[in-house]
């Protein structure tokens, strides 16, 4: 019951912005039956140590995801040298992240992948400031830049 100096907002954004990057990669990927249940058992597990964790200390719970997304901007580049190596199929995007991410009507997975790192290195910031915050220190102001304009800015 105090004054979150707009940090409930920016978190439920940024769980929007990762439900959006399921959806897509679903699109994308196509999981079996078997596929989709084990993200839901992860999804879970996830959801279960991380709630203990924040109960134990907040400051740590996000720094934690900080690493999560640096870690998540480190894969996506990988994804995208498999990309650019022919490796992976550079596949039309789902119509459904060309709708979020207003991309072109022509824009490809590696479009995708672009605009997804961006977000991933904006929650990175977000949650490392939160933690920083949380330590007593000042937060980034970088990361209270909405979602559009940093998806503009990847591009």
């Amino acid at each position: 019951m105090v004054d979150d100096d707009g940090w409930i907002r920016k978190l439920m954004e940024e769980a929007e912005n990762k439900r959006m990057h399921l959806m897509t990669f679903i699109e994308i990927a196509r999981p079996t039956a078997l596929e989709r249940l084990l993200i839901l058992v992860a999804q879970w597990a996830f959801y279960v140590g991380f709630f203990l964790l924040y109960l134990v200390s907040r400051r740590t719970a996000h720094r934690l995801v900080g690493y999560f997304e640096e870690e998540a901007v480190l894969s996506y580049t990988q994804y995208l040298v498999e990309i650019d190596a022919g490796r992976t199929p550079n596949v039309a995007a789902p119509a459904i992240a060309k709708r979020y991410w207003k991309l072109a009507d022509d824009a490809t997975l590696r479009d995708v992948v672009l605009v997804v790192r961006a977000d991933e290195a904006h929650h990175r910031d977000v949650n490392h400031g939160l933690a920083n915050q949380l330590s007593g220190g000042p937060a980034d102001p970088a990361p209270m830049a909405p979602y559009a304009e940093h998806a503009d800015a990847a591009r």
